[in-house]
């Protein structure tokens, strides 16, 4: 697993446990700061997590619109916790990493969703990212 892979699992289980908890983004990022000192081996993917977390933190309601508009006949709400959170992880990376390519960035979160989440979540994913990646010059 690159070290990216492992960065995008770490942002998403910050994302994650703060939706789940039903606590700021900023105190779940503060919590895995704290476990991610004590193991100095998880330093190369931990810098990259935190840079995708501020980021979904810095354009999340621009994030979260597109969701809503892109996922025709579902809310935020409604969406399982961990496709919400790939899904943020994927739009950050596709509307603001230009290192990262859009198709890398789609594949990783549906790779994550067939894993992760429901039987139709990879799909789901897929369908909603490509399309953002689409309309980026457009949309962005």
């Amino acid at each position: 697993m690159s070290a990216r892979t492992k960065a995008r699992k770490r942002a998403l289980d910050v994302l994650y446990a703060a939706d789940v908890r039903q606590i700021s983004i900023n105190e779940s990022l503060a919590a895995e700061a704290a476990r991610a000192l004590t193991e100095p081996s998880r330093e190369a993917s931990w810098e990259y997590a935190r840079e995708i977390v501020d980021g979904v933190v810095a354009h999340g309601y621009e994030i979260d619109e597109l969701i809503e508009t892109y996922a025709v006949g579902w809310t935020l709400g409604r969406m399982p916790h961990v496709d919400r959170a790939l899904l943020r992880i994927g739009i950050w990376e596709i509307l603001y990493n230009d290192a990262v390519p859009d198709a890398v960035a789609i594949a990783e979160a549906v790779e994550a969703a067939q894993s992760m989440s429901t039987d139709d979540s990879a799909g789901f994913l897929n369908g909603i990212l490509a399309k953002i990646a689409q309309t980026k010059g457009v949309a962005h």
